[in-house]
């Protein structure tokens, strides 16, 4: 039985497969067949979804005389299902024979999945044993490389060897010569060349040349000052010969040279050029008293200007040398200032110590012009933070030696407010009862306009002279005489029935009677209160905006407000 299965051709199995499941009704899911009627669109009542058999026969038969034909129809059926069946056996064919073929093509594709993998191994041991051979082939080509970095750079120290070596030598015979205009170029180079070999210091003869070259810089340097000081033994006169070439190359040389050696040149060449006014402003000297402190500025002037004749094109512009003369000049000035005015205190009125600060503030503010740039001090803009320009140093460098004397100066202000308010009380009671147009409601006596234009002089010249402890000496002063005012002038002269102020004028007016004149002058003296009473705030914003920030704190009319304020009260 076995062998009769076996036996069977694949022709039958699948017959006999196609009719056992055509046998049974074939149903599909509503999704597949509307995806069928999408794909395969027939109009034949068979392929719908909702074939019905019975109404399906009645179409074919609609009566029973076509029932006549019945054979006809039934044969055309079997004819039509043979032709079906032969159509499904040739489709499930096909898929047999493609299944074959695609275990055929996978095979295939396997077999060439190995071919190619074997490709590429033996591409990658080709391509090691290129990578190989392009190791060996350049290998040689890289030593060369780095044989010729390595010689590059070996001639290039040797060079610069070569160069040092005889750079020292050549610096040592052009100094020795003095031929300064030569040594500052060449010295500038070895430096640049040395600073090549710091790396090579370790070595004995780089290190020796290092040391030659900084002794060669200490040998010049004093060989420099030397040969100042001998041209300029003359009390710093330069010879009638005219400008001095090889100082000027000195000057280049120094340049190159360690910064200590041009601070000590200048040092020297600015003592020098001040010794002649020292000795002439000696404190011993009349000369040397503030009434004569026009000459000491006029002196610097023709210095300055004596300088630029004598010495014009021998030190380099960035070193200012004028401006570092001035400098010192103001410096020894001050100090010299200082110390007469303290062993002659005696000999100080308010008239001299004015005129000799007027004088300093001018001197110092054409320096400050003259000195614009703040030449040698400045590396970088001239401006403070918040990009505000800088104060010149020239200003107050002097005059700062005057503030511990302004004593004086408040003193005088203070005897001539005292004898002012003198003459506000005698004026008060020599006119009398000020002649006033109306009820003088709106009249403030001219005594108090004039004080506080005083006040506004002395207010300006005093922050002229100093903005710190001296304005706040006369502050106090301000504040003395304002509640003077107040008392002397204001206060003690409201008609007797209304001493105690407008408040009892009013509380006493149905019983106490008042001349018109007295009406008068007690209005009068309520408006002047009131314009003492504004003005005073005004003073005190003026006096804060002219004292230095760190004092502002200090001032503080309140209290004198508050005199007036109670008067008009």
């Amino acid at each position: 039985m076995a062998a009769e299965v076996s036996a069977s051709s694949p022709g039958e199995l699948e017959e006999d497969f196609l009719e056992e499941r055509l046998s049974k009704p074939i149903t599909y899911s509503p999704e597949v067949e509307e995806a069928i009627s999408q794909v395969f669109k027939s109009d034949d009542p068979l392929d719908s979804k909702d074939f019905n058999p019975v109404d399906y026969i009645n179409s074919i038969f609609p009566t029973e005389q076509s029932l006549a034909n019945i054979d006809d129809v039934v044969n055309k059926m079997r004819l039509r299902i043979r032709g079906l069946d032969e159509e499904i056996r040739t489709v499930v064919r096909g898929q047999t024979n493609i299944g074959h073929e695609g275990r055929q093509a996978l095979d295939e594709a396997q077999q060439a999945i190995q071919q190619l993998f074997a490709k590429i191994i033996d591409i990658k041991e080709k391509a090691d044993k290129s990578e190989q051979m392009v190791k060996e082939i350049t290998r040689d080509i890289k030593q060369l490389d780095h044989a010729k970095r390595h010689l590059t750079s070996s001639i290039t120290t040797l060079n610069h060897l070569h160069m040092l070596v005889g750079g020292v030598d050549s610096l040592v015979t052009l100094t020795r010569k003095r031929q300064y205009g030569e040594v500052a170029n060449l010295l500038q180079g070895v430096v640049n060349v040395l600073e090549h070999f710091k790396k090579y210091f370790g070595i004995a003869q780089i290190r020796e040349l290092a040391d030659k070259v900084k002794k060669i810089q200490s040998e010049l340097g004093t060989q420099i000052l030397a040969d100042f000081e001998e041209v300029l033994s003359v009390k710093g006169i330069k010879p009638p010969s005219g400008p001095n070439s090889q100082l000027a190359e000195a000057c280049q040389v120094v340049n190159v040279l360690d910064p200590k050696v041009k601070n000590e040149l200048l040092s020297w060449f600015v003592k020098l050029q001040l010794a002649e006014y020292q000795q002439l402003f000696n404190e011993s000297f009349e000369v040397s008293w503030l009434d004569k402190i026009d000459r000491r500025y006029s002196w610097l002037k023709r210095a300055l200007v004596k300088f630029d004749e004598d010495f014009q094109g021998t030190f380099p512009l960035e070193w200012h040398v004028e401006e570092r003369i001035s400098e010192e000049f103001c410096k020894i000035t001050k100090k010299d200032l200082s110390k007469i005015m303290t062993a002659r205190v005696q000999e100080l009125d308010v008239k001299l110590l004015l005129f000799a600060i007027q004088r300093t503030t001018t001197f110092e503010s054409l320096l400050a012009q003259r000195f614009v740039q703040h030449g040698y001090e400045e590396k970088g803009d001239p401006k403070e933070k918040g990009d505000k320009p800088k104060q010149s140093k020239f200003l107050g460098i002097i005059s700062r030696c005057f503030e511990p004397h302004l004593h004086i100066y408040i003193e005088s202000q203070d005897k001539n407010l005292s004898e002012l308010m003198d003459r506000f009380v005698q004026d008060f009671k020599s006119q009398g009862i000020p002649m006033v147009e109306g009820d003088g409601s709106n009249v403030v006596f001219p005594s108090a306009g004039e004080l506080f234009v005083f006040y506004k002089k002395c207010m300006v010249q005093c922050s002229q002279l100093s903005t710190g402890p001296p304005l706040l000496s006369l502050t106090a002063a301000f504040q003395k005489f304002l509640r003077e005012y107040a008392t002397r002038v204001l206060n003690n002269h409201l008609p007797v029935k209304s001493t105690g102020g407008l408040a009892s004028i009013l509380k006493d007016s149905g019983e106490v009677k008042f001349s018109k004149e007295e009406q008068s002058l007690t209005c009068c003296i309520l408006c002047t209160a009131d314009y003492c009473l504004e003005t005073t705030q005004q003073l005190e914003e003026k006096l804060k905006e002219k004292v230095d920030p760190e004092l502002a704190e200090k001032i503080d009319l309140n209290g004198e407000q508050d005199v007036f304020h109670r008067l008009v009260a």
